[in-house]
């Protein structure tokens, strides 16, 4: 029997560093319905890992991410997407170095662009990081879906070094500031 689908479910396209450790964090959130590993806002259709390592192809490691707005809104997505990464970094997170890690809200309506606009101004103002906010608004592009090897990776491969000393710290992080708007299941 196929899954029912909630015609209410919105969509959000964040690119914030490495998608395993974006797709760790967002998949934990309660109104996440799904999310999605994938490349998005490059030249060139159909793009595989190996190309968008190399950064040429101009994408982005970003997620898809479905959800029900009556159970998380759109806000509270940009506020744990910017808690959970470096906003202040262009094209890097830690030691992962290329435009494929930069900072890019892919917005899929003008009320998220908005949104995105309003927030980062917002921390900006209020001065929450120490140095200027470099991540770029975009309108949504074509967004292709990572190969399967990395789809779910940081829930399969939590004992690979990477995800134990990269992705577990983002993990703490969102269930210490965040623990009313997690999952239960996760």
């Amino acid at each position: 029997m196929d899954k029912q689908i909630n015609t209410n479910f919105e969509e959000a396209i964040f690119a914030g560093g490495c998608f395993w450790c974006t797709e760790a964090v967002f998949q934990r959130l309660n109104g996440v319905e799904q999310v999605v590993p994938g490349y998005t806002g490059g030249s060139i259709k159909n793009p595989a890992y190996r190309e968008i390592c190399t950064g040429r192809t101009g994408h982005a490691e970003a997620i898809k991410i479905s959800f029900d707005p009556s159970k998380v809104s759109y806000s509270e997505l940009l506020e744990v997407f910017f808690a959970t990464h470096d906003p202040t970094t262009l094209n890097r997170q830690g030691n992962d170095v290329g435009t494929q890690y930069r900072s890019e809200i892919f917005y899929t309506s003008q009320e998220q662009k908005q949104k995105a606009e309003e927030f980062i101004a917002l921390l900006e103002k209020e001065q929450i990081f120490a140095s200027p906010i470099v991540t770029v608004i975009s309108e949504e592009k074509s967004f292709y879906n990572a190969e399967v090897e990395h789809q779910n990776y940081y829930n399969d491969h939590r004992e690979q070094p990477y995800c134990q000393v990269i992705i577990d710290p983002k993990i703490k992080k969102l269930n210490a500031y965040y623990s009313n708007k997690l999952n239960t299941a996760n």
